[in-house]
């Protein structure tokens, strides 16, 4: 790479620390005004509990070392019960994002993609959660069930392809224009959406670049840059219509961090094949109940519907 090019991705990439730090602070700002709130509503609802302090470092060390954070959490705080359907998308966007912003400083040391291609797609995948998160804050618990439910299948397929080797390999771009960038834009625009959720954004981007012919390092400073960015975003959405659990959040956030600084300073790479096929299994079983409990919900309020209409009858 000419010295020029060098000195410019530098740049880029000290231009996107320094608006990373203020995301960072406008997340932190927001996170501590949503608990107090959440606090005074419930006398214990900052709180964290051993198994959200567990849930955190479990899954955002296995998130470190390549296997998404949002699927293993949902598995664990729907087999134990430890959040109410309805608010897991805000709780897993709320919770994971202070670890994944970590991962972020810590891994994209250099920014091997073209700067103008990284912003934009960052910023597309921004925006998707933006409005994302608007609207999936507002849904009823039957339709949050039956989203997250679709999302699991979509995670499990993904990381499925991807222990197949289905995955594709990628080209050799760093950069991305006319309707190779546009389609690049979209996709993230959509991927940034599906984040709020509750299907991770690190497996399809990857795949997403690849099918674009890119480079598939330029994948990393992609997906750690949408996701330490739209995360803030999306997590101020949920914060500010309540619909995330704020106990489960302190402990995932004070769990996750540390998880994330051993996994990449100390543990750094460790055979994953098992866990992989484990966490597809897992994912899988999770999508079912998830659909099953959307199909009883509906059921059960199409039944007090009926009941409701039966009684302003007589």
């Amino acid at each position: 790479m000419p010295l020029a090019d060098v000195s410019h991705a530098l740049d880029a990439k000290v231009v996107l620390f320094i608006a990373l730090a203020i995301s960072t602070l406008f997340y932190l700002v927001v996170l501590v005004m949503g608990v107090r709130r959440a606090r005074a509503a419930a006398h214990d609802a900052g709180k964290p509990t051993p198994g959200t302090l567990a849930t955190g470092f479990v899954a955002n060390f296995f998130d470190t070392l390549g296997i998404g954070s949002f699927a293993t959490t949902t598995a664990i705080f729907r087999h134990f019960r430890m959040v109410r359907d309805e608010r897991m998308p805000g709780t897993l966007n709320v919770g994971n994002t202070l670890p994944t912003i970590a991962q972020a400083f810590i891994y994209t040391h250099l920014v091997p993609v073209d700067p103008r291609t990284l912003v934009l797609m960052i910023v597309a995948a921004v925006l998707g959660a933006w409005l994302g998160a608007g609207v999936v804050a507002r849904w009823p618990r039957s339709r949050v069930q039956f989203g997250m439910g679709l999302a699991m299948i979509g995670a499990a397929a993904l990381m499925l392809a991807a222990q197949l080797q289905y995955v594709p390999a990628g080209g050799e771009l760093l950069r991305l224009d006319g309707t190779l960038l546009i389609v690049g834009l979209v996709g993230n625009f959509v991927l940034g959406a599906l984040m709020t959720i509750g299907i991770g954004l690190y497996g399809p981007c990857m795949i997403l670049v690849s099918l674009l012919g890119m480079n598939p390092t330029a994948a990393f400073p992609i997906m750690m840059g949408s996701c330490a960015f739209l995360m803030p975003i999306a997590s101020a959405r949920f914060i500010r219509e309540r619909a995330y659990d704020a106990r489960a959040v302190v402990g995932m956030l004070i769990g996750g961090v540390p998880a994330v600084l051993i996994a990449a300073f100390i543990v750094k790479s460790l055979p994953l094949s098992a866990v992989r096929w484990l966490v597809v299994i897992v994912v899988t079983y999770t999508a079912i109940t998830l659909l099953a409990a959307a199909r009883h919900e509906r059921t059960a309020s199409i039944a007090l519907d009926a009941e409701a209409d039966t009684a302003s009858l007589t």
